[in-house]
């Protein structure tokens, strides 16, 4: 039985690096690999601080604000939440994509549910990643399946095969030494 619990972190130990290794780096961010990100307004923040943190963002932050403006696919005058979510979203793919960038005065979150809304659309991080955002834009991070490159999740599909061939190997290996 021992020898099987060894053999067994042999393979893991030649198949796990393989599998990272074929997944493309676009798709690899924090160590997980494909989340797609946003950086949104927490539900609980103060309206007040919202408004506050919004109008830095679209001051000093240089975040581009278009997008929530009168006559932008984005505007919203009754909604600060989403408002603000775009802004800082924004914010967060210009400068890092960091905890940091989406901190303000701890009034943002970053979370992996898309927040885009009817023809508001909120590019994600891993368009950002890819190198491909360039500003807003109201078809962005709507491909949360496929990266831009057009690597789909094959190499994670192979990763999960290897896997379970190797636990299939293990198991007929325990039973036959019974």
């Amino acid at each position: 039985m021992a020898k099987s619990f060894g053999f067994f972190f042999i393979s893991l130990f030649f198949t796990l690096p393989l599998s990272r290794a074929s997944v493309p780096a676009s798709r690899a961010q924090k160590g997980v690999v494909g989340t797609e990100l946003w950086c949104v307004a927490k539900n609980n923040a103060d309206d007040a601080a919202l408004q506050s943190a919004l109008d830095w963002a679209c001051g000093p932050g240089a975040t581009d604000c278009g997008p929530i403006q009168q006559g932008g696919p984005c505007y919203d005058p009754t909604d600060i939440q989403s408002t603000a979510s775009f802004a800082f979203n924004d914010y967060y793919l210009k400068h890092g994509m960091t905890d940091d960038s989406c901190f303000f005065d701890n009034t943002a979150a970053l979370t992996s549910l898309n927040p885009s809304h009817d023809n508001c659309k909120f590019p994600s991080s891993m368009l950002a990643s890819n190198g491909s955002f360039s500003g807003s834009s109201t078809g962005a991070g709507m491909v949360p399946s496929e990266d831009i490159n057009g690597c789909t999740g094959n190499a994670q599909l192979w990763f999960w095969t290897l896997i379970i061939a190797q636990m299939f190997i293990i198991i007929t290996h325990i039973i036959s030494q019974r």
